[in-house]
Protein backbone atom coordinates (compact mmCIF):
# COMPACT_ATOMS: atom_id res chain seq x y z
CA UNK A 1 0.00 0.00 0.00
CA UNK A 2 1.38 3.41 -0.89
CA UNK A 3 1.69 6.12 1.81
CA UNK A 4 -1.21 8.32 2.60
CA UNK A 5 -0.93 11.54 0.50
CA UNK A 6 -2.26 14.65 2.20
CA UNK A 7 -2.15 16.88 -0.54
CA UNK A 8 -2.00 16.31 -4.32
CA UNK A 9 -0.77 19.35 -6.41
CA UNK A 10 -2.60 19.31 -10.05
CA UNK A 11 -1.80 21.72 -13.66
CA UNK A 12 -3.08 21.20 -16.76
CA UNK A 13 -2.84 23.48 -20.10
CA UNK A 14 -5.98 25.13 -21.40
CA UNK A 15 -6.18 22.04 -24.37
CA UNK A 16 -8.43 19.06 -24.41
CA UNK A 17 -7.26 16.72 -21.78
CA UNK A 18 -8.58 13.93 -20.38
CA UNK A 19 -7.25 15.63 -16.98
CA UNK A 20 -9.15 19.10 -17.77
CA UNK A 21 -12.46 17.05 -18.06
CA UNK A 22 -12.10 15.19 -14.99
CA UNK A 23 -11.13 18.26 -13.23
CA UNK A 24 -14.16 20.09 -14.46
CA UNK A 25 -16.62 17.41 -13.50
CA UNK A 26 -15.35 17.19 -10.39
CA UNK A 27 -14.03 13.57 -10.23
CA UNK A 28 -10.48 13.99 -9.46
CA UNK A 29 -11.62 16.12 -6.59
CA UNK A 30 -14.36 13.35 -4.95
CA UNK A 31 -12.30 10.42 -5.81
CA UNK A 32 -9.06 12.29 -3.48
CA UNK A 33 -11.69 13.52 -0.96
CA UNK A 34 -12.40 9.72 -0.39
CA UNK A 35 -9.03 9.22 0.34
CA UNK A 36 -8.16 12.11 2.61
CA UNK A 37 -6.05 13.59 0.14
CA UNK A 38 -6.57 17.49 -0.34
CA UNK A 39 -6.28 19.21 -4.36
CA UNK A 40 -4.56 22.28 -4.90
CA UNK A 41 -4.40 23.76 -7.95
CA UNK A 42 -0.67 24.68 -9.11
CA UNK A 43 -2.10 27.53 -11.56
CA UNK A 44 -4.36 28.97 -9.03
CA UNK A 45 -1.35 29.82 -6.31
CA UNK A 46 -0.62 33.11 -4.79
CA UNK A 47 2.60 31.58 -4.67
CA UNK A 48 4.91 32.75 -7.98
CA UNK A 49 7.26 29.63 -7.61
CA UNK A 50 4.05 27.75 -7.05
CA UNK A 51 2.92 28.50 -10.56
CA UNK A 52 6.06 28.41 -11.95
CA UNK A 53 6.03 24.42 -11.48
CA UNK A 54 3.52 24.44 -14.05
CA UNK A 55 6.44 24.96 -16.20
CA UNK A 56 9.50 23.58 -14.21
CA UNK A 57 7.70 20.60 -12.56
CA UNK A 58 9.42 21.18 -8.85
CA UNK A 59 6.51 21.29 -6.71
CA UNK A 60 7.00 17.83 -4.84
CA UNK A 61 3.82 15.59 -5.16
CA UNK A 62 1.99 17.12 -8.70
CA UNK A 63 0.85 16.06 -11.91
CA UNK A 64 0.84 17.92 -15.01
CA UNK A 65 -1.34 17.08 -18.35
CA UNK A 66 -0.70 19.60 -21.79
CA UNK A 67 2.20 20.75 -23.68
CA UNK A 68 5.30 18.70 -24.63
CA UNK A 69 7.68 21.33 -24.10
CA UNK A 70 7.66 21.93 -20.37
CA UNK A 71 8.03 19.02 -19.23
CA UNK A 72 10.18 17.95 -21.81
CA UNK A 73 12.53 20.90 -20.79
CA UNK A 74 12.00 19.90 -16.71
CA UNK A 75 13.82 15.92 -17.57
CA UNK A 76 16.51 17.67 -19.58
CA UNK A 77 17.24 19.79 -16.69
CA UNK A 78 17.55 16.74 -14.31
CA UNK A 79 13.87 16.68 -12.77
CA UNK A 80 13.20 13.59 -11.02
CA UNK A 81 9.46 13.09 -13.18
CA UNK A 82 8.25 10.43 -14.91
CA UNK A 83 6.03 10.05 -18.27
CA UNK A 84 2.68 8.08 -16.89
CA UNK A 85 0.58 8.65 -20.13
CA UNK A 86 0.73 10.70 -24.11
CA UNK A 87 -2.80 11.94 -24.95
CA UNK A 88 -2.76 12.79 -29.31
CA UNK A 89 -5.52 15.15 -29.68
CA UNK A 90 -4.92 16.49 -33.40
CA UNK A 91 -5.22 20.48 -33.86
CA UNK A 92 -5.15 22.65 -36.31
CA UNK A 93 -1.24 24.39 -36.68
CA UNK A 94 -1.66 27.33 -39.04
CA UNK A 95 1.02 29.67 -41.06
CA UNK A 96 -1.10 32.68 -41.84
CA UNK A 97 -0.37 35.56 -44.10
CA UNK A 98 -1.90 38.35 -45.18
CA UNK A 99 -3.84 38.12 -48.33
CA UNK A 100 -1.57 41.58 -49.81
CA UNK A 101 1.20 39.80 -48.97
CA UNK A 102 1.33 37.82 -51.82
CA UNK A 103 2.41 34.40 -49.64
CA UNK A 104 0.25 31.48 -51.01
CA UNK A 105 2.35 28.59 -50.52
CA UNK A 106 4.99 27.36 -48.18
CA UNK A 107 8.00 27.68 -51.48
CA UNK A 108 6.41 31.79 -50.65
CA UNK A 109 7.47 32.39 -47.57
CA UNK A 110 11.43 32.03 -48.81
CA UNK A 111 13.13 35.31 -48.21
CA UNK A 112 10.12 36.64 -46.21
CA UNK A 113 9.84 37.92 -42.71
CA UNK A 114 8.74 35.24 -40.04
CA UNK A 115 7.31 36.87 -36.98
CA UNK A 116 8.64 34.99 -33.14
CA UNK A 117 7.73 35.60 -30.28
CA UNK A 118 10.48 35.91 -27.94
CA UNK A 119 10.18 35.56 -24.37
CA UNK A 120 12.84 36.98 -22.65
CA UNK A 121 12.11 35.94 -18.70
CA UNK A 122 11.40 32.63 -18.63
CA UNK A 123 13.37 28.97 -18.56
CA UNK A 124 11.66 27.92 -21.43
CA UNK A 125 9.87 29.34 -24.35
CA UNK A 126 7.62 26.72 -25.21
CA UNK A 127 5.74 29.49 -27.67
CA UNK A 128 8.79 30.08 -29.68
CA UNK A 129 9.65 27.02 -29.83
CA UNK A 130 6.32 25.33 -31.49
CA UNK A 131 6.16 28.11 -34.04
CA UNK A 132 9.96 27.47 -35.14
CA UNK A 133 8.94 23.29 -35.22
CA UNK A 134 5.52 24.25 -37.21
CA UNK A 135 7.74 26.33 -39.26
CA UNK A 136 10.49 23.93 -39.96
CA UNK A 137 8.26 21.22 -41.08
CA UNK A 138 6.29 23.08 -43.33
CA UNK A 139 9.35 24.42 -44.55
CA UNK A 140 10.93 20.56 -44.82
CA UNK A 141 8.08 19.35 -47.16
CA UNK A 142 9.21 22.05 -49.70
CA UNK A 143 12.77 21.69 -49.18
CA UNK A 144 13.62 24.53 -47.52
CA UNK A 145 15.01 24.82 -43.84
CA UNK A 146 14.03 27.71 -41.40
CA UNK A 147 17.44 29.44 -42.25
CA UNK A 148 15.54 30.33 -45.83
CA UNK A 149 13.54 32.95 -44.16
CA UNK A 150 14.14 36.22 -41.86
CA UNK A 151 13.22 35.71 -38.39
CA UNK A 152 11.93 38.54 -36.54
CA UNK A 153 11.37 38.59 -32.73
CA UNK A 154 8.41 39.81 -31.03
CA UNK A 155 9.86 40.76 -27.25
CA UNK A 156 8.22 39.84 -24.53
CA UNK A 157 9.17 41.04 -20.63
CA UNK A 158 6.55 39.67 -18.66
CA UNK A 159 6.94 36.25 -17.52
CA UNK A 160 3.94 33.16 -17.50
CA UNK A 161 3.74 32.93 -14.04
CA UNK A 162 3.22 36.34 -13.45
CA UNK A 163 -0.54 36.13 -12.11
CA UNK A 164 -2.39 33.60 -10.21
CA UNK A 165 -5.46 32.04 -12.33
CA UNK A 166 -9.11 32.06 -11.13
CA UNK A 167 -11.67 28.92 -11.44
CA UNK A 168 -14.79 30.45 -13.42
CA UNK A 169 -17.37 28.12 -14.75
CA UNK A 170 -14.92 25.32 -14.04
CA UNK A 171 -12.49 26.88 -16.35
CA UNK A 172 -9.48 28.27 -15.44
CA UNK A 173 -9.15 32.01 -15.94
CA UNK A 174 -6.38 35.38 -15.72
CA UNK A 175 -8.64 38.01 -15.29
CA UNK A 176 -11.37 36.76 -17.78
CA UNK A 177 -8.89 35.44 -20.18
CA UNK A 178 -8.03 32.44 -21.10
CA UNK A 179 -4.51 31.11 -19.28
CA UNK A 180 -3.19 30.27 -22.61
CA UNK A 181 0.23 32.09 -22.71
CA UNK A 182 -0.19 32.10 -26.48
CA UNK A 183 -2.66 34.72 -25.96
CA UNK A 184 0.90 36.55 -26.33
CA UNK A 185 0.74 35.74 -29.95
CA UNK A 186 -1.19 38.99 -30.29
CA UNK A 187 1.93 40.59 -30.47
CA UNK A 188 2.67 38.35 -33.95
CA UNK A 189 -0.57 39.26 -34.93
CA UNK A 190 -0.03 43.05 -34.55
CA UNK A 191 3.07 42.74 -35.93
CA UNK A 192 1.74 40.75 -39.34
CA UNK A 193 -1.30 43.58 -39.27
CA UNK A 194 0.80 46.73 -39.49
CA UNK A 195 3.17 44.69 -41.84
CA UNK A 196 6.40 44.30 -39.98
CA UNK A 197 6.31 40.79 -40.46
CA UNK A 198 4.47 38.63 -43.75
CA UNK A 199 3.91 35.09 -41.81
CA UNK A 200 3.11 34.22 -38.24
CA UNK A 201 2.46 30.68 -36.63
CA UNK A 202 -0.67 30.22 -34.61
CA UNK A 203 -2.10 27.54 -33.35
CA UNK A 204 -5.22 25.93 -31.88
CA UNK A 205 -8.90 27.34 -31.40
CA UNK A 206 -7.55 30.94 -31.03
CA UNK A 207 -5.82 31.03 -34.36
CA UNK A 208 -8.58 29.19 -36.09
CA UNK A 209 -10.24 32.37 -35.03
CA UNK A 210 -7.51 35.09 -35.51
CA UNK A 211 -7.63 33.43 -39.22
CA UNK A 212 -10.96 33.64 -39.93
CA UNK A 213 -11.43 37.21 -37.55
CA UNK A 214 -8.68 39.06 -39.74
CA UNK A 215 -9.31 37.31 -43.30
CA UNK A 216 -6.03 35.98 -42.66
CA UNK A 217 -4.38 33.45 -45.58
CA UNK A 218 -3.62 29.92 -44.42
CA UNK A 219 -0.36 29.36 -46.14
CA UNK A 220 -0.23 25.58 -44.51
CA UNK A 221 -2.06 23.72 -41.34
CA UNK A 222 0.40 20.77 -40.58
CA UNK A 223 -2.14 20.08 -38.10
CA UNK A 224 -3.80 18.39 -40.62
CA UNK A 225 -0.64 16.80 -42.57
CA UNK A 226 -1.31 13.12 -42.86
CA UNK A 227 2.43 12.61 -41.33
CA UNK A 228 2.28 12.29 -37.74
CA UNK A 229 5.87 13.79 -37.14
CA UNK A 230 5.25 16.50 -39.37
CA UNK A 231 1.72 17.17 -37.17
CA UNK A 232 4.04 16.57 -34.11
CA UNK A 233 4.50 19.34 -32.30
CA UNK A 234 3.97 21.06 -28.20
CA UNK A 235 0.44 19.38 -28.14
CA UNK A 236 0.99 16.41 -30.35
CA UNK A 237 1.31 14.26 -27.76
CA UNK A 238 0.49 16.00 -24.87
CA UNK A 239 2.30 14.20 -21.82
CA UNK A 240 1.01 13.23 -18.52
CA UNK A 241 3.66 13.40 -16.27
CA UNK A 242 4.26 13.36 -12.02
CA UNK A 243 7.44 13.49 -9.90
CA UNK A 244 9.21 10.74 -8.63
CA UNK A 245 8.44 11.41 -4.93
CA UNK A 246 5.18 10.70 -5.65
CA UNK A 247 5.09 7.60 -7.97
CA UNK A 248 7.89 6.26 -5.57
CA UNK A 249 5.90 6.87 -2.32
CA UNK A 250 2.34 7.37 -3.27
CA UNK A 251 2.40 4.59 -6.18
CA UNK A 252 -1.76 4.19 -5.62
CA UNK A 253 -2.18 7.97 -6.18
CA UNK A 254 -0.53 8.06 -9.58
CA UNK A 255 -3.09 5.26 -10.67
CA UNK A 256 -5.53 7.10 -9.60
CA UNK A 257 -4.99 9.82 -11.35
CA UNK A 258 -4.39 8.21 -14.42
CA UNK A 259 -7.56 5.55 -13.86
CA UNK A 260 -9.41 9.32 -13.58
CA UNK A 261 -8.26 10.84 -17.22
CA UNK A 262 -9.18 7.55 -18.89
CA UNK A 263 -12.56 7.09 -17.43
CA UNK A 264 -13.07 11.03 -18.65
CA UNK A 265 -11.70 9.73 -21.51
CA UNK A 266 -14.13 7.14 -22.35
CA UNK A 267 -17.24 9.41 -21.04
CA UNK A 268 -16.36 11.87 -23.73
CA UNK A 269 -16.35 9.55 -26.65
CA UNK A 270 -19.96 9.13 -25.62
CA UNK A 271 -20.84 12.69 -25.00
CA UNK A 272 -19.90 15.03 -28.13
CA UNK A 273 -22.22 17.89 -26.83
CA UNK A 274 -21.07 18.26 -23.46
CA UNK A 275 -17.39 18.06 -24.58
CA UNK A 276 -17.90 20.55 -27.14
CA UNK A 277 -19.11 22.62 -24.18
CA UNK A 278 -16.34 21.56 -21.67
CA UNK A 279 -13.75 21.86 -24.22
CA UNK A 280 -14.94 25.78 -25.06
CA UNK A 281 -14.64 26.58 -21.18
CA UNK A 282 -10.99 25.13 -20.97
CA UNK A 283 -9.57 27.05 -23.98
CA UNK A 284 -11.90 30.15 -23.68
CA UNK A 285 -13.37 29.80 -27.30
CA UNK A 286 -17.01 29.14 -28.51
CA UNK A 287 -17.67 25.76 -29.44
CA UNK A 288 -17.61 26.76 -33.02
CA UNK A 289 -13.87 27.33 -32.57
CA UNK A 290 -13.45 24.34 -30.48
CA UNK A 291 -15.04 22.09 -33.78
CA UNK A 292 -12.56 24.27 -36.44
CA UNK A 293 -9.54 23.81 -34.46
CA UNK A 294 -9.95 20.59 -33.01
CA UNK A 295 -12.54 18.45 -35.62
CA UNK A 296 -16.18 17.54 -35.43
CA UNK A 297 -14.16 14.45 -33.70
CA UNK A 298 -12.71 16.35 -31.21
CA UNK A 299 -14.45 13.98 -28.23
CA UNK A 300 -12.78 11.00 -29.98
CA UNK A 301 -9.69 12.37 -29.86
CA UNK A 302 -9.47 11.93 -26.03
CA UNK A 303 -7.48 8.96 -25.37
CA UNK A 304 -4.18 8.40 -22.90
CA UNK A 305 -1.88 5.90 -23.36
CA UNK A 306 1.62 5.16 -24.52
CA UNK A 307 0.94 4.64 -28.44
CA UNK A 308 4.28 3.55 -30.01
CA UNK A 309 2.97 6.50 -32.51
CA UNK A 310 3.10 8.92 -29.55
CA UNK A 311 6.38 7.56 -28.10
CA UNK A 312 8.28 8.31 -31.52
CA UNK A 313 6.87 11.15 -32.20
CA UNK A 314 8.11 12.77 -28.47
CA UNK A 315 11.66 11.96 -29.33
CA UNK A 316 11.56 13.49 -32.42
CA UNK A 317 10.96 16.05 -30.81
CA UNK A 318 12.66 16.25 -27.86
CA UNK A 319 15.72 15.93 -30.39
CA UNK A 320 14.50 18.76 -32.13
CA UNK A 321 14.07 21.05 -29.07
CA UNK A 322 17.97 19.93 -28.30
CA UNK A 323 19.18 20.76 -32.03
CA UNK A 324 17.41 24.27 -31.62
CA UNK A 325 19.04 25.14 -28.03
CA UNK A 326 15.93 24.92 -26.68
CA UNK A 327 16.46 22.10 -23.60
CA UNK A 328 20.74 21.63 -22.67
CA UNK A 329 20.46 17.55 -23.17
CA UNK A 330 18.85 15.05 -25.31
CA UNK A 331 17.57 11.94 -23.78
CA UNK A 332 15.77 8.87 -24.52
CA UNK A 333 12.35 9.40 -23.95
CA UNK A 334 11.94 5.48 -23.18
CA UNK A 335 13.98 5.68 -20.54
CA UNK A 336 11.40 8.48 -19.17
CA UNK A 337 8.18 6.33 -19.41
CA UNK A 338 6.90 4.41 -16.45
CA UNK A 339 4.11 2.30 -17.70
CA UNK A 340 3.47 1.02 -14.06
CA UNK A 341 0.71 3.19 -13.27
CA UNK A 342 -1.19 2.37 -16.53
CA UNK A 343 -0.53 -1.05 -16.40
CA UNK A 344 -2.12 -1.20 -13.08
CA UNK A 345 -5.10 0.16 -14.60
CA UNK A 346 -5.63 -1.42 -17.15
CA UNK A 347 -5.48 -5.37 -15.03
CA UNK A 348 -7.87 -3.41 -12.64
CA UNK A 349 -10.55 -2.99 -15.78
CA UNK A 350 -9.91 -6.66 -16.79
CA UNK A 351 -10.42 -8.21 -13.46
CA UNK A 352 -13.54 -6.06 -13.11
Amino acid sequence: MSAQLDKLWYTRCPVPTGLGIAIQQGWLEEVFRRQGTELGSILESNDFATRESHFSHKVRNSVRHGGSIPAISARSLGRDTRLIGLSWADEAQLILARPESGIESVKDLKGRRFGLPNWKNVEIDFSRAQAIRGLENALRLEGLEVSDVELVDQDIERHYSDRAAEQVGGALTWNGRSVSRGRASNLEVIALLRGEVDAIFLKGAHGAQVASQFGLTTVIDTGSHPDPLVRSNNGTPRTLAVDGHLLDNHFDAAVTILDQVIRAEEWAWEHPAEVRRFLGRETNASEYWVTAAYGEDAHKRLRTDLAEQSVTALQDFTSFLHRWGFIPNDFAVREWIDARPLEAVRHAALAV
